[in-house]
């Protein structure tokens, strides 16, 4: 299928039942969160109705399409420019039954989509508060990695909006953002179900944390066992290797 490549885009192959994406060097390619955050997820159920917010140049929704039996997933992008590398991507893996995405802000949704209407939500939100952190003046990498046009209790007050009784809640953010995670996931109804922390290296304090939650579940939370991403060598670990479909 011939796909237009804008200025500065290529075709990167995930090596992963063929599936490609595209992607702007000078712009905000995906890293490894996406990656471990598909992984997280992939038990999804079969048929599932997912959304995905904050999906980027739409890489979690493209793993998930390949690593579950979900029947639709919706990504959401507020970015122009990114959102339509995702839409070519989406034609470029012949994925549009599957997978759709929209050019909205996630504080549009509710007007947008039914209250109650997701089995499942995926979300990478930006990890830090507005005005703290080294900031990037370029506009994209800033909107993807701050929290300007969205914080994190927009994205989780939405979600329970968006989640069917017992919908699951798929997250990744920073560590030092847990206590903030965990007071508002129970303060908008999606408990806490399983946390799971991951190291660059067994030397260091933990870099990032996934956490699944279930809207209206019971208060019982499981920790998994750490992950992580670097061996002492410096090489990947066996896990993140299986995860990038290398091992």
């Amino acid at each position: 299928m011939d796909i237009e490549l804008k200025e500065n885009e290529r075709i990167d192959d995930l090596e992963f039942k063929d599936l490609k994406i595209i992607q702007n060097k000078d712009g905000f390619c995906f890293g490894i969160d996406a990656v471990l955050l598909s992984d997280f997820a992939k038990n999804i159920k079969k048929d599932a109705k997912v959304i995905d917010l904050g999906t980027g140049t739409g890489i979690i929704s493209i793993l998930l399409c390949g690593k579950t039996k979900l029947k639709k997933i919706v990504g959401v992008e507020v970015q122009e420019e990114v959102y339509d590398m995702a839409c070519r991507s989406i034609k470029l893996n012949n994925l549009e039954d599957k997978f759709e995405v929209i050019n909205e802000n996630v504080l549009n949704l509710t007007n947008i989509f039914d209250t109650n209407s997701f089995d499942a939500i995926v979300t990478n939100p930006p990890y830090k508060k507005q005005n703290t952190g080294v900031i990037n003046e370029e506009q994209k990498r800033l909107i993807s990695r701050h929290e300007i046009l969205a914080n994190l209790e927009d994205f989780i007050s939405v979600s329970s909006k968006l989640l069917k009784d017992k919908g699951e809640f798929y997250m990744i953010h920073r560590p030092e953002r847990i206590v903030d995670i965990f007071s508002l996931m129970r303060k908008y109804k999606i408990e806490p179900k399983e946390v799971r922390l991951v190291f660059s290296n067994e030397k260091n304090p933990p870099k990032i944390v996934l956490v699944k939650g279930l809207k209206n579940g019971g208060d019982y939370l499981k920790f998994r066992e750490n992950l992580y991403i670097y061996n002492e060598d410096g090489s990947y670990t066996d896990e993140v290797l299986r995860n990038y479909n290398k091992k």
